[in-house]
């Protein structure tokens, strides 16, 4: 397991919070938001639990296309061991200056979900149940300073 070393994590849950969120199925890409119903997704692909995880850019900093397709290929791997069905997503900035690759995952078990976000270095994962709003869950203890933000929760690391 990674340990993270952030500046600001309340910033980082603000900017993961706010970002736009993608799955694509059949040709289509399906929008996700933190604090809102999948429901176009739910109804598309019905599951009970779903989990956005990416193995990119661990700690929030930026890796090489080369270390960031390696840590995908091992996430795959993974993923392929624990029999996770998956569809591919990303996450984006607002503005689109910034695109990460990662995976929708269908039934994985919440601390499964969270053991591998760890491995990978990942400070936050979307998390939710079918029928309720996506929430950001992050991985790191909650600063004190740190606005409650709805629909995000935090996590301490073990």
């Amino acid at each position: 397991m990674r340990e993270l070393q952030l500046v600001d994590a309340a910033e980082l849950a603000a900017a993961y919070a706010a970002a736009e969120y993608a799955v694509r199925l059949d040709g289509d890409a399906l929008p996700l938001r933190v604090g809102r119903p999948a429901a176009d997704l739910e109804a598309y692909w019905p599951r009970r639990r779903y989990a956005f995880l990416t193995a990119w850019n661990p700690a929030s900093q930026p890796h090489s296309e080369a270390a960031n397709q390696a840590a995908d290929a091992l996430l795959r791997a993974r993923l392929d061991e624990l029999g996770v069905d998956r569809q591919p997503a990303w996450a984006q900035d607002p503005g689109g200056d910034w695109r990460e690759p990662g995976w929708l995952l269908a039934d994985l078990p919440a601390g499964a979900l969270i053991r591998l976000a760890q491995e990978f270095g990942q400070a936050g994962v979307l998390d939710w149940t079918q029928g309720e709003p996506v929430r950001l869950r992050m991985l790191l203890p909650r600063p004190r300073a740190a606005p409650a933000l709805p629909h995000v929760e935090w996590l301490d690391p073990p």
